[in-house]
């Protein structure tokens, strides 16, 4: 395999694992929102922002973790008949179903960027009580789609190179 692709290999892994390890620690923050919810609720007036917050921090862990999920192959996988295949074989098969993932991924990514920047153009608003800005979490939001998206590439390279023999790690 070229150095080029080895590097970006290299780059887009290391990018996954740290965001992998913040989106790790927005369970906190989630965590803090709805204890926060919970309390006010009892023994005072409730917020009408956490329910929105704790589902805002909730998109954010999901996306921004979707890179590392994929990085640490921990994510579903069918091993019906796929766990007793030799290694080759699993990469060859990988190859196609990463070109479906990478195919997903980029439309996903059109959406995220369009309507990222329909919230931007328009300062689009949420319709709760709360209306917070729509912008930050679409950010967000395109960013988690656009690392996945990088990291499913990586795993392309990874697997094409098993498939030929020749692994990049």
């Amino acid at each position: 395999m070229p150095n080029a692709i080895k590097t970006y290999v290299r780059w887009v892994d290391a990018a996954s694992w740290y965001t992998g390890l913040f989106a790790m620690y927005l369970i906190f923050a989630l965590l803090g929102i709805l204890l926060y919810a919970s309390f006010m609720k009892v023994f005072f007036l409730p917020s009408n922002w956490t329910v929105e917050m704790a589902q805002f921090v909730m998109v954010a862990y999901y996306l921004l973790g979707g890179a590392y999920t994929l990085q640490t192959e921990e994510h579903v996988r069918m091993d019906l008949l796929y766990g007793a295949w030799p290694v080759r074989k699993k990469a060859k098969v990988d190859v196609v179903t990463d070109l479906t993932l990478i195919f997903f991924l980029a439309v996903l990514l059109f959406g995220g960027v369009a309507s990222t920047y329909y919230a931007y153009e328009y300062s689009e608003r949420s319709y709760s009580a709360w209306r917070p800005y729509m912008l930050p979490i679409k950010a967000v939001m395109t960013f988690g789609i656009l690392l996945t998206l990088l990291q499913a590439i990586a795993i392309f390279f990874k697997d094409w190179a098993t498939a030929k023999g020749e692994p990049l790690s």
